[in-house]
Order: structure tokens, then C-alpha cells, then sequence
């Protein structure tokens, strides 16, 4: 009887936390209600950034700026497209933050309010501001798509019932417990990586990233190029697909290739603001 029971209560918050996301028609559940994704996402920012402050760029370095610049004007074209799409309770309360951090790490990430970091070492791979959009757009789109909570609540269901209305509730009595997990969903931090992004997640995130970045006036075929370095980056160090949690290298690009073709055939590429 009392799997019966977890069984149900399992299949009712299923059906009631089930989002279709209106960009590109996916379906997805989620627990949790966005605010406070947003709320521990802002404790867990301000927890990193005082961390890592002896490593945390100022905005009078060059690179720290750029980031904060392109990530100013994504965060603009974002905003404008959800109004545009009738959507704008995707992005309610985001207070977007952009941060670099001095590291060798080849990665970027965006928490669920807009909250932005930049590694040097992926910028040194970036050379220009339509790659900086590229990786920039393809971040902010985990957000805005909710990948996060998502990533969250399949986590939660593991855990089965009981677990999921404890931490939809984020009871007092484990007052860390969902940043925690909100930390591995996301996947910051080596030890915290078994939870990193999926291939439907990634390949949602190019999808719509290379929306957003056109919207800000950034050049989307340049993402062909830029994973096209990725590509030559990694060359022999990364496992086939089928073994991995994100799409190959070639997967990708041409799942980007195939985007550019039916955003040209709708009209919807912008020439750039150059």
C-alpha cells in the first residue's frame, strides 16, 4: 500500500509540475517553483563569488568587462524576445550578475536568475565578441529554460516521494540540502559533475542560444566556428557519444548547421551590428 501511495503522489506532482518550454516545443517537469531556484541560486552565487574572490576579475580588466558588455546586451535581447514571444514569466525575477574568474578551466555558466561566470580560459578559446555570444546565449539559455530545475527535480524523483515534498518544501531542518543539489545540477565544481547538463539540455541550449544572440545583433554562424575550435580542443580526449552526456563534437555542429538553415528559410537571421 505504501508504494501505491509514493507511486501516485509521484504521478500527480508529475502531471501538475509538467512545462513546455514555448521556444522550442519540448516538454519538461519541474518541481520547483522558479523563485526559488532564484533564491538559492543567489545564496550559491554569493557563496562562489566569496570563495573565489582572490581570483575574480575587475571590471577594469579587460576581459571582465567584455563579458560584462556582451552579457549586458544578451541580457537586453532576451528581455525584448520574451515580451515579443508573450513569454516574460520565464525571465520574472532575474538580476543578472556577470563575473570572470581568473582560472584555467574552459567553461562558463549561468544559474537561474541570470547569475554569470566567465573562466579566462575559455575566453583564450573565444577570440571574438560573436564567440563570446555564442557561449554567452548558449548559458543564459539553460536558465531560461529552467534546465536547472529541471535537473533538480529529476534528482528529487531519485529520491522518491517523501525526498520530493521535502525538498520542494526546503524544510528547515536541512537548510543546505537544496543548494546543494541545486550546485550539482548545474555541475559546478569538479566533485560536483555527475549531475552536469544532458544532450536534450545542450542541444535546447544551442538551439536557443543562437535565437538570443542574434537578437542582441551577434553573428550566429560564428557558433559553427567556435565549436568547430572546441572540436579541434578536444580532438581524442573525449568519448563517443553514445558514452557521453552531451552531444559529439560533429553532432553538434551539425544540429547548429541544420538551425541556421531553418532560421534563413523563416527570415529570422539578423545581419549583425558591425
Amino acid at each position: 500500500m505504501k508504494k501505491i501511495i509514493i507511486a501516485v503522489l509521484i504521478i500527480a506532482i508529475t502531471l501538475v509540475s509538467c512545462k513546455k518550454n514555448p521556444i522550442t516545443g519540448r516538454h519538461q517537469v519541474r518541481f520547483f517553483p522558479e523563485s526559488q531556484m532564484i533564491g538559492m541560486s543567489a545564496t550559491a552565487y554569493g557563496d562562489f563569488m566569496t570563495e573565489n574572490q582572490a581570483n575574480v576579475l575587475p571590471q577594469t580588466d579587460a576581459r571582465a568587462a567584455k563579458v560584462t558588455e556582451i552579457g549586458e546586451k544578451m541580457a537586453a535581447a532576451v528581455t525584448n524576445y520574451m515580451n515579443e514571444i508573450g513569454h516574460p514569466e520565464l525571465i520574472e525575477g532575474f538580476s543578472w550578475q556577470y563575473n570572470t574568474v581568473e582560472a584555467p578551466t574552459v567553461n562558463a555558466w549561468c544559474m537561474p536568475g541570470g547569475k554569470i561566470v566567465f573562466y579566462t580560459g575559455i575566453l583564450e578559446l573565444a577570440t571574438t565578441d560573436d564567440e563570446i555570444a555564442v557561449i554567452m546565449g548558449h548559458e543564459i539559455a539553460h536558465a531560461v529554460a529552467g534546465h536547472g530545475n529541471e535537473r533538480m527535480s529529476q534528482t528529487a524523483a531519485m529520491q522518491g516521494a517523501t525526498n520530493v515534498a521535502q525538498l520542494a518544501l526546503m524544510t528547515d531542518s536541512t537548510p543546505g540540502l537544496g543548494t546543494a543539489i541545486l550546485m550539482q545540477s548545474i555541475g559546478i565544481g569538479g566533485q560536483l559533475g555527475m549531475l552536469k547538463f544532458g544532450r536534450k539540455h545542450e542541444s535546447e541550449s544551442d538551439e536557443m542560444g543562437l535565437i538570443f544572440m542574434n537578437k542582441a545583433g551577434y553573428d550566429p554562424y560564428s557558433a559553427v566556428t567556435f565549436w568547430e575550435k572546441m572540436k579541434a580542443k578536444s580532438e581524442g580526449k573525449t568519448p563517443p557519444e553514445f558514452m557521453s552526456t552531451h552531444p559529439s563534437n560533429d553532432r553538434r555542429i551539425a544540429d547548429i548547421q541544420e538551425k541556421l538553415i531553418e532560421m534563413e528559410a523563416k527570415g529570422e537571421i539578423i545581419t549583425p551590428n558591425k
